[in-house]
């Protein structure tokens, strides 16, 4: 194997668009995936064909702290080790504050916040001097989230996390860095109502939501750019300019 990345969540959305990216700049994958084992193998085998890359994928539900050590046997079984690891995977909770249960606050906090830091802290002797890691988080991390408490607050956690993280990362040489994207014309922001995306628009100063491509970009620059650490790197387009 030669540069080995590993990104959960890295068959939909954003997570598919970065693996694409990684895979034409000839990066060996390992993709997580939740549930949708078909359109993981359809992705593994487009992308490697596509880039003549090694790209394995993983079932490994974030909600599930098994999934752990799933991926810690794979990467120990595989004799892999990583050049980058990009925490993608995320999960929200769109109930109202008054009928928020402790076990759904529980859930996301666990799939956003907990899980990144007990795979990390299973995994990081597998990542190679000099290597990376990019967290997902989120422009509602920044601005208070309308629809989904818990998804904001844990999104301004793993801001918070990235900080603090530079400290503990600093002895094995690996930096961390985060992205927080604005709104991204991934499969679930498309089946948004026209009149939501028109009003989402309307705040953005470049009038559209981010390309996956796009932000692609940012999470390709993370892993590397050999000076970049402790950042949160926007990219929404400059929303809420008006």
């Amino acid at each position: 194997m030669g540069k080995c990345v590993l990104i959960t969540g890295g068959t939909k959305g954003i997570g598919k668009a970065v693996a694409a990216l990684l895979g034409q700049s000839g990066y060996d994958l390992i993709l997580t995936f939740s549930s949708d084992e078909e359109t993981a193998v359809v992705v593994r085998t487009a992308l490697s064909e596509r880039f003549n890359v090694s790209v394995s994928v993983l079932r490994a539900d974030i909600t599930q702290p098994a999934a752990i050590q799933t991926i810690d046997n794979f990467l120990v079984t595989e004799q892999i080790e990583l050049a980058g690891l990009v925490f993608n995977a995320g999960l929200t909770c769109r109930d109202v504050f008054e009928d928020i249960r402790p076990e759904d606050w529980e859930r996301v906090f666990f799939a956003n916040v907990h899980f990144p830091v007990y795979l990390l802290q299973k995994i990081v002797s597998r990542l190679t001097k000099g290597s990376s890691v990019v967290f997902t988080g989120s422009l509602m991390g920044i601005y208070p989230h309308s629809v989904s408490l818990a998804y904001g607050v844990t999104k301004s956690a793993v801001h918070a996390l990235v900080k603090n993280l530079v400290k503990f990362l600093a002895p094995y040489q690996i930096r961390v860095n985060g992205v927080a994207p604005g709104f991204v014309d991934t499969e679930w922001q498309k089946t948004k109502p026209a009149e939501i995306r028109k009003n989402i628009e309307n705040k953005v100063a470049l009038e559209r939501f981010c390309l996956p491509e796009e932000v692609a970009d940012v999470y390709k620059m993370l892993i590397e750019n050999s000076y970049m650490n402790g950042e949160i790197v926007v990219i929404d387009g400059a929303y809420s300019y008006k």
